[in-house]
This record gives C-alpha cells, sequence and structure tokens, in this order.
C-alpha cells in the first residue's frame, strides 16, 4: 500500500518547464511513497489505456491520475536512507522516498506531465533517457532548461512517441546526484495490449556505490573502486527472487547506470534479446543469447517461456560484481602458512580469524565480527550450504502451481529424486 506526504502549496511551486495554468499548479498530484524495500506486485490500471504492468525488482510503479488529456505524475528528488539488505543502510538521494524512484509506466500516445519538485541541497533536472520529445523537455540543466532550484516545483510535458524501455536520471551536478542514487525506469507500453505481450515483466537498475565498511554515505568521486555492485539500489541477499510460474512467457528489462559494462547471465535457460535503449527488436532480427552484455547508459530486454522448473542463478558474470563491500589492495595468501601468527594474533584480538590461506570460501560459512553497517563480502544460504555470492546476484524461480499475479517467493526448489550432483563413493549405482 501507498501512503501519502503532503506537499508544498501552490505559492511554493516556482517557475515551470512549461506553461500549465495557476490551477494545475495549485492542486499538484500527491506524491506516492513505497511502504518497505520489498518489490510491489503494481495493480492493473484503473484508468487511461490498458496495459500490462511491469514488476519492479525491490521496488514499486508511481501512481498518475487524470486531467484532461494529461497523465500526471508527481516525483520528489530528496535524500532518502535505502536498506542495501538487512544489516546495511545507506544515505542516497532518490525520489519519492527511495533509491532508484518509482517505475513510471504509460502507453504510446498518452500525454504526460510529470511535476518534480525539488528537496536536496543544491539544483537539480531530470533527463527522459531515451524518449523522443521536445528539446526543452529534455532536462539537461542550463542547456534544455534552467536549472531546478531547493524548493522549486518544475513541469514536464510530452506525448509519448514510442512504446519501450527507458529511464530517468538528472543531467545537473550528474556524476554526483547518480552516484548517490537518482534514477528510475519509465517503461512505455505499446498502444495495443497484446502487442509484444508477457505474462510476468521485470525491471530494474544496475549501480554501484563505494561506502567504506562502517559508513553509510557513497563517496561520489569514486571512478573505478567500487565495492557494492546493486540491483535497484540492493545486493544479495537483498534482492528480491524472481518468481515464475510453469509455462509463463517472461521478460526482464534493466538498465546500466554504473561506471562499467554488465555481462548479465541466466542460469537454466537460452533466451531472446528482444529490445535495447532504440526500441524492440522485431522478431526476425531477434538473436538468442545465455549472457547478455550491457554497456553503461544502456537498456536490455530479454525473454523466454518458463518451461524448466527450478532454482536457477541469475546474475552479473563479473566475478567481483557478486560480492559486497570489497576491499581493494589486499594480498593473496593462497598456499601462505598462518597457523603461527594466526596463534599469536587471537591471543591479542579473540575475534580474530585467519582468511585467504585456502582461498575466500570460508567467508561463506564464518560469521565474523563486523564494522557497524556493512555486510560480507560473500553470504547468503541456500538449501545445500552456503551460496558465496553478494552483489548482483539473484534467482529466477520457476514453479508450477502459482497463481497469475502472485509474486510471493515460493520458498526453495525440491529438486526430483536422482536429479541432483551426488558424491562418488566408487560406484554410480549405490549413490551416497
Amino acid at each position: 500500500m501507498f501512503t501519502r506526504r503532503n506537499l508544498f502549496s501552490a505559492a511554493a511551486t516556482g517557475i515551470a518547464a512549461a506553461a500549465v495554468s495557476r490551477s494545475a499548479l495549485a492542486a499538484l498530484p500527491e506524491p506516492a511513497y513505497p511502504a518497505g524495500p520489498k518489490t510491489e506486485p503494481p495493480p492493473l490500471p484503473s484508468t487511461g489505456r490498458p496495459f500490462n504492468p511491469v514488476v519492479t525488482l525491490n521496488g514499486w510503479s508511481a501512481p498518475w491520475r487524470i486531467n484532461g488529456q494529461w497523465k500526471e505524475f508527481h516525483l520528489v528528488a530528496e535524500p532518502v536512507v535505502r536498506e542495501l539488505a538487512p544489516g546495511m543502510k545507506a544515505n542516497l538521494w532518490g525520489y519519492n522516498g527511495q533509491s532508484p524512484g518509482p517505475t513510471i509506466e504509460a502507453v504510446e500516445g498518452d500525454w504526460v506531465r510529470l511535476f518534480v519538485t525539488n528537496k536536496l541541497p543544491e539544483h537539480t533536472t531530470i533527463h527522459w533517457h531515451g524518449q523522443i520529445l521536445p528539446s526543452g523537455m529534455d532536462g539537461v540543466g542550463g542547456l534544455s532548461q534552467p536549472h531546478i532550484k531547493p524548493g522549486e516545483t518544475f513541469v514536464y510535458e510530452f506525448q509519448l512517441k514510442k512504446s519501450g524501455t527507458f529511464m530517468y536520471h538528472p543531467h545537473a551536478d550528474e556524476m554526483v546526484q547518480m552516484a548517490m542514487g537518482m534514477m528510475g525506469m519509465f517503461i512505455v507500453h505499446p498502444r495495443d495490449p497484446n502487442q509484444y505481450r508477457v505474462d510476468r515483466d521485470f525491471v530494474f537498475l544496475m549501480n554501484a556505490y563505494d561506502i567504506e565498511p562502517g559508513a553509510a554515505t557513497p563517496k561520489v568521486a569514486e571512478m573505478t573502486n567500487f565495492n557494492l555492485w546493486t540491483w535497484n539500489s540492493r545486493v544479495f541477499p537483498g534482492i528480491d527472487t524472481l518468481p515464475v510460474r510453469m509455462g509463463d512467457r517472461v521478460r526482464i528489462r534493466f538498465g546500466n547506470l554504473t561506471m562499467t559494462n554488465h555481462p548479465i547471465h541466466m542460469h537454466g535457460y537460452d533466451f531472446a534479446v528482444t529490445c535495447t535503449d532504440g526500441g524492440w527488436v522485431q522478431p526476425s532480427a531477434r538473436w538468442p543469447e545465455v549472457t547478455i552484455d550491457c554497456p553503461v547508459g544502456a537498456m536490455r530486454a530479454f525473454e523466454f517461456d518458463a518451461v524448466h522448473p527450478g532454482d536457477w542463478a541469475f546474475h552479473c558474470h563479473k566475478s567481483h560484481h557478486t560480492m559486497n563491500a570489497m576491499g581493494h589492495d589486499v594480498p593473496t595468501m593462497i598456499g601462505v602458512d598462518h597457523r603461527g601468527i594466526s596463534k599469536r594474533m587471537v591471543s591479542l584480538i579473540p575475534d580474530y580469524m585467519t582468511m585467504g590461506e585456502r582461498g575466500m570460501a570460508d567467508m561463506g560459512e564464518m560469521e565474523m565480527p563486523l564494522p557497524d553497517n556493512t555486510l560480507p563480502m560473500m553470504t547468503g544460504t541456500g538449501p545445500f550450504g552456503p551460496i558465496e555470492m553478494g552483489g548482483m546476484f539473484t534467482v529466477v524461480k520457476v514453479r508450477e502451481g502459482l497463481a497469475r499475479g502472485d509474486y510471493k517467493d515460493p520458498g526453495w526448489y525440491k529438486n526430483p529424486p536422482g536429479t541432483v550432483a551426488y558424491k562418488y563413493n566408487g560406484d554410480v549405482n549405490k549413490r551416497g
């Protein structure tokens, strides 16, 4: 459920980016805020053209109101506190109480009016990444519009010219504001609800932070050494699973606002790449993959038919992007005998633990004391023990018997007898 917060009166709204009536400014749509960090399955649209709504991973979709020909949304740029995973929270900037902000959903041909209120300590704008629109609505501060100063509300108005997968983010003090988490998805559905229709449609944005153990605010001047690689500002095990009903046609869309590319890999399936930043890939031009690379500033979508039941890993294939709170400049200690020094260290520091002598897998089982407000590098437990993952990792759970709109985690998959890898005891006919 959404909660409501009152905003400024019409006298405090400031200059608009487009000419709108006084009555429109005097009655802004109330911004909606999420109930928490979990995925909120969206309701079907109650007004406007029909569409099949998307499911934002660990997020939600923004409500709207109809005002004449306009579909009106309200975004509030403001400092937020985001739980990256249980045990760690970050001081970020976002929209409507969360980073990323709410997903905006509309339909090709809609006329959208987007009110943007600035509650940040500095000016901002919003760029509607990938949209075809008038130059003055493009959101580049100083070039296409004045900056939105603290306390001001600007208005963006344009018609949605094409359907596809888009996003929004600032084009003002961009390095700081995006490094602090200001971004969101913008999904434009086809005018015909049966065109490119799928049964389940998931979306998320990739972002990254450098937050020192024990701290809570990202280093905004970082260029390369990020230590928390996130999907919708969440890391494993805080990223929700993707529950899928057997037989469903499934689409997964994602955008990349980090400073590096991400090869996104899904186990158990091959899939068809069906959408990019530029629009839909026609069926004759789609290509099969099991890993799709997403460049910086780009969006990708792929689709598959859920015909293989199970718990299937879904992650970035850069190994250091599936770890949390990574340290840099750490020496490799594999093969080094630590026994003597370990005894002496424990006598001085009772909680000391040796790491790296046999690799890093011990970290998945250790319960090492951590600084406040940080996470272990490798974490998560599955039905067979430590999963030894973090960062950009979650699980696609394909199950029989799920209801059409059921997105609750169905628990761990129960493998049929004889379908789990087993320890060899000298005779394959006598499984241990």
